[in-house]
Parts: C-alpha cells; sequence; structure tokens
C-alpha cells in the first residue's frame, strides 16, 4: 500500500482518480493549488505525488524538483491535460518518473504506478549501501550529493571503468579514492597520475616503465605507474590533460591491460581498475580533434558528475563545520564559534572554486581571527563580504536601481535588449557547465533542440 498525494485543480478529475487508486489499497489526498501540494507534501510521507502542470497559483514542471527533494522522496508522475513533447522532455529532465496524458491516465497509470513502487522498493537497498558507505572527508546531506553518492556506491561494486567530471574544486579525487575504499581492491594501492603535470616527453616514461640505460639519465630501471597499480587502482586526474601521442598507447593498455616499458623488448601485465576525472567537456575536445573519442569510450563505462558547491549551498553549514575542526586542530586551537550571518554572508557567493575555495575563505578567515573566539563576516575575505553587501541592496532597492539605470542609461528597444540577455545568459550558462551541453540544457530548462537552436542563433556552438 503506498501513500499518495494528487495535486490538481480539476477537482472532479482528481476525485476519479482517487476512488480508483482508493480501491487498490492505497491511502491517497488531494491538493486543488501548487502551495497547498507543496505544503502537504513537505508535511507528508508521500511515496508518490501526480501531478498537474497547469495549475492556478503556477507550472507543476518548475516544481519537479522541490517535491522531490522533501523528506520522503517522492516519484514524481506528470498529469497534464494538454500534452507536449518538450514538456515531457522538461520534466523527465528534472526527475519526474513518467509523464501520462489524462485522457488515458485510467488504463496506463496502474503499470506506471506499480513500476514506481517497485523502483522505491529497490532503492531501500540502495541506502542501505549509502549507511555503511566510507566517505572520508565528503560532507554534506543536499539531495545534489546524496544522488552522487549513490552513483559513488554503484560505482564501488563494479568493475567498470569510471569518469567523474566536475568544475575545479569539487572533490573528484575524493570522489575516486572513495570509490576504491569501498571497492573489493580497497586493499591494494591507490596510484594517483597528474596528467597536467606530466612533462610530455616523459609521459610514457612515467606510465609504462623504462628499463635502464633506455634514454639519457635512465640510470636505472622504473617498472611505471600502471605496474604500480596492479591488483589496485589507477586514477589519471584531469586525463583531459593526457597527451594525444601517448592516447593511443594508453587506449591499448586498457584493452589488452597489457605494456612494454620504454626500451624493452618484453610485455608486461597490470590488472587495474581505472578512475579517471576532467573538469573539461572530452566531448567538445574530441570534436575539435583533442581527445581520441575510442578512448572516451572507454573511459566512461560510467559517468559520474558532481554538483558545484553554489548547486548545493544547503551543505554549507556541514561543510563550515568540518573545515573549521580540521583547521583548528592543524593550528592546534579551539574550535571557534560563528554566528548565523556567518553562514548567510558565505551563502552569498557563488563559489566558483566550489569546496577548495570556501576552505580558503575559512582558513583566511580563522587566521584574521586567530585571536578572537567567534568568526564574524568581517573575517572573511574582502570579496565575499562585498558579494553579501551587494546582495543586500539588491533585495532592497531593486526597483530604485532599476529606475535609476532606466534614467541615466535609457531605455533599449526591446529586441536588442532581448538578444543581448540571451547572449549574456547561454555564454554565462556554458562557462557554468564547463561548455557541457546536456547539463546546460538541464539546468536551463530548454530542449536540447532549442539550446543548440540559441547556440547556433549566437554563434557559441563552439564555445
Amino acid at each position: 500500500m503506498a501513500h499518495i498525494l494528487i495535486i490538481d485543480d480539476e477537482i472532479l478529475f482528481a476525485e476519479t482518480v482517487a476512488d480508483k487508486l482508493t480501491a487498490l489499497n492505497h491511502r491517497v489526498q488531494c491538493s486543488p493549488s501548487l502551495t497547498d501540494g507543496i505544503a502537504k507534501s513537505e508535511a507528508g510521507d508521500f511515496d508518490i505525488i501526480m501531478l498537474d502542470v497547469r495549475l492556478p497559483d503556477g507550472n507543476g514542471l518548475a516544481a519537479i524538483r522541490r517535491l522531490k527533494n522533501v523528506a520522503s522522496e517522492p516519484e514524481i508522475i506528470i498529469i497534464t491535460g494538454a500534452g507536449d513533447p518538450d514538456g515531457a522532455e522538461l520534466a523527465i529532465r528534472h526527475g519526474a518518473w513518467c509523464y501520462l496524458e489524462k485522457t488515458s491516465i485510467l488504463k496506463e497509470m496502474v503499470l506506471h504506478l506499480s513500476r514506481a513502487l517497485q523502483y522505491r522498493e529497490a532503492l531501500q537497498g540502495q541506502r542501505t549501501a549509502l549507511s555503511v558507505l566510507q566517505r572520508d572527508n565528503i560532507v554534506g546531506d543536499s539531495p545534489e550529493l546524496r544522488k552522487s553518492l549513490s552513483q559513488l556506491a554503484k560505482a564501488a561494486t563494479s568493475t567498470a571503468n569510471v569518469l567523474i567530471s566536475g568544475e575545479s574544486g569539487t572533490g573528484k579525487e575524493l570522489f575516486a579514492k572513495a570509490i576504491h575504499a569501498n571497492s573489493p581492491r580497497r586493499q591494494e594501492d591507490f596510484v594517483v597520475v597528474d596528467c597536467a603535470a606530466l612533462p610530455e616527453q616523459l609521459t610514457e616514461s612515467v606510465l609504462f616503465g623504462h628499463v635502464r640505460g633506455a634514454f639519457t639519465g635512465a640510470d636505472y630501471e622504473n617498472p611505471g605507474l600502471i605496474k604500480q597499480a596492479d591488483r589496485g587502482t589507477l586514477f589519471l586526474d584531469e586525463v583531459g590533460e593526457l597527451p594525444l601521442s601517448v592516447q593511443k598507447n594508453f587506449l591499448r593498455v586498457l584493452q589488452e591491460r597489457t605494456f612494454r616499458p620504454v626500451g624493452s623488448q618484453k610485455e608486461e601485465q597490470s590488472d587495474f581498475r581505472l578512475l579517471s576525472a576532467t573538469n573539461r567537456d572530452l566531448n567538445v575536445m574530441v570534436k575539435r580533434g583533442l581527445f581520441r573519442e575510442d578512448l572516451l569510450h572507454r573511459l566512461q563505462g560510467m559517468a559520474l558528475t558532481l554538483p558545484t558547491l553554489r548547486q548545493r549551498k544547503s551543505d554549507l553549514p556541514l561543510l563550515v563545520e568540518h573545515f573549521l575542526r580540521q583547521i583548528s586542530r592543524r593550528y592546534e586551537q579551539r574550535t571557534k564559534e560563528y554566528q548565523h550571518d556567518f553562514i548567510e554572508c558565505l551563502q552569498c557567493n557563488d563559489w566558483p572554486g566550489n569546496v577548495r575555495e570556501l576552505l580558503q575563505a575559512l582558513e583566511s578567515a580563522f587566521l584574521e581571527a586567530f585571536h578572537v573566539p567567534c568568526l564574524f563576516p568581517q573575517h572573511l575575505p574582502l570579496r565575499i563580504q562585498a558579494a553579501y553587501a551587494r546582495s543586500k541592496i539588491h533585495v532592497q532597492n531593486k526597483g530604485q536601481l532599476g529606475i535609476i539605470f532606466q534614467e541615466e542609461a535609457g531605455v533599449r528597444p526591446w529586441r536588442k535588449a532581448k538578444a543581448d540577455f540571451e547572449r549574456n545568459y547561454l555564454e554565462s550558462l556554458l562557462r557554468q557547465t564547463g561548455s557541457n551541453k546536456t547539463k546546460a540544457a538541464e539546468i536551463s530548462g530548454l530542449s536540447r533542440n532549442r539550446l543548440y537552436q540559441l547556440l547556433k542563433k549566437y554563434a557559441l556552438s563552439d564555445f
């Protein structure tokens, strides 16, 4: 028996569906508006929410993520009287279970409801796995982070290659270490290769090793990092920086698990698990001829994309507590207290450097307040204080600033203003997603076709 909430302003339709579900021994509640539905979902313990698109106080599609993120983490079934292909795609991208038209809902909903409940039951086992997951230094409990941890748990039980993507500072190496620590190979070596720091002329020697006398300066035999990772895990950090000349040879290593050290005639073997990480869009690099497509396919047996800090700001209090404890231990000081406005100030920053930037900001504040028991916003770096101040002014004087802007600069023609906004928005979106078009479509709510049309319109296709 499931607990189901129907959010629909068509009372007769909602009651008809409720009667059908009640006859199937489910508990059902109805809500005539989005506001009331959100309130009930936050207070209740629902397994399924059946959500209309056009509601008197809002669009149901825009509320999917908020409804999915309530404590019970319900599955969302969209119900609509006017089906729309773009709406269906948007619903799925935002996390809906399925998208049903009202004309056929009584016929189709039983099967979809059954599948959704089976899926929720299977997730219970996954949540159990998450509860015992070793996640040292991966701090947070936001829905975005939980989704990544769920993927981490799956990767740990698999033998597939894993490609971890994300902006700099999001914790790609931490996730790679956690995958290794939770895998059957945990007792063996975790070998890190920083591809960005490899001298191109020595890359093959570092990876594949060399025999003595293979080249000038090779005074001793070096087994190489691939051999060192035998029976363990090999982690290629910033794999997008791997020289093209090495990519072909490394592809063969992945296929055969054999390699030949520089200067040697003998084939060596290494049974390693491969994890890779990148902050670049490798698909774009493939199109530009900077990365081998066949190697990319090999790397991403599983793909894991990490959220940015600005996407999981609800984790800031937990991260602050964690880092302040670390910093206090390092300087042999008592953990400092902080006021609510200290967190509020941090919430106003966009954190382009992600968690790494947060750690640096907190250490700077700690040192600024070294002999003070409590942290205040004034202890943070000036750029963060400035962002906090700007946010306050913007909220309080938004209308006034708009009038001043119009009086001083004049009002631009609508078409030009719209074009400028679209171009600026797209450029910002591409920067934020690292030119990942799939991620850009998901964040913006645009269909992939519409996104590509706009990128072509403003000559941003190769951004």
